[in-house]
């Protein structure tokens, strides 16, 4: 693994002659309850992009993109959400430094829901191009969390400041991690969420879906080392059908 944190141009013109394939983290600037950082997200999504770049000998590991599509979580402090079309051509933009540059193909680690449709339209976008993109959403995650999670999600699939996300950050940046502040909230979604445009403020007080209080860093770990082996595999699939 190459990061671009650390490397000089110099240690990526070396790296590209002999292959490269790019890990880019997505996460977003939002809310997420009393006791996490606005940033989660992009930690959580850095984090695992992290643990995967190290189980590829050829990967570039990649800034984060930061900010993310978080309309959904305007109605709390500290939320800054770009629009879908802004992070589908951000996207697009590293995709097609990337290739300019010579990267074989381009891996994105998504953290954060909102952003799924943007990143998809920019892999289109790319593989149009002749850049292949595969976009990763923590494959897997809803059968890890029901092996190694107490409490239950708020909805199926739905984790969000939760036990599972407060797992993560306390094996991540427990720094970040108030636990004391950690409450429970379940709240009941509207017949029409998922059917129209709603902000999630209309029906949550506290910003936290679920129970966070029984997280660990262990199941954070267990939920990471999850993820990555599931993601690893996928890789796998992905460059032996592209010939990277």
């Amino acid at each position: 693994m190459l990061s671009t944190a650390t490397a000089s141009w110099e240690d990526v013109a070396a790296a590209l002659d002999r292959g490269l394939i790019a890990v880019l983290p997505v996460g977003a600037v939002e809310q997420h309850g009393p006791h996490l950082p606005l940033l989660t997200d992009t930690v959580l999504a850095s984090g695992v992009a992290r643990r995967i770049s190290e189980g590829l000998p050829d990967a570039l590991l990649l800034p984060a993109i930061a900010y993310g599509d978080a309309w959904t979580a305007e109605g709390w402090a500290g939320t800054l959400s770009l629009s879908p079309d802004t992070l589908r051509a951000s996207v697009t933009d590293i995709g097609r430094g990337l290739h300019r540059m010579g990267v074989r193909g381009l891996v994105t680690v998504n953290g954060h829901f909102g952003n799924r449709e943007p990143i998809a339209l920019a892999a289109r976008t790319l593989s149009e191009l002749g850049l292949p993109v595969l976009h990763l959403d923590y494959p897997q995650l809803e059968t890890i969390a029901a092996e190694h999670m107490e409490s239950e999600p708020a909805g199926p699939g739905f984790y969000h400041a939760d036990e599972v996300e407060t797992s993560m950050m306390l094996a991540l940046a427990p720094e970040g991690v108030r636990l004391e502040r950690a409450q429970p909230e379940y709240p009941d979604f509207p017949p029409l969420f998922g059917h129209e445009p709603m902000k999630l403020s209309a029906f949550n007080r506290s910003g936290t879906f679920g129970d966070p209080r029984p997280a660990t860093a262990d199941k954070g770990e267990a939920l990471i080392a999850g993820i990555a082996t599931e993601s690893l595999r996928l890789i796998a699939l992905w460059r032996e059908q592209h010939a990277i």
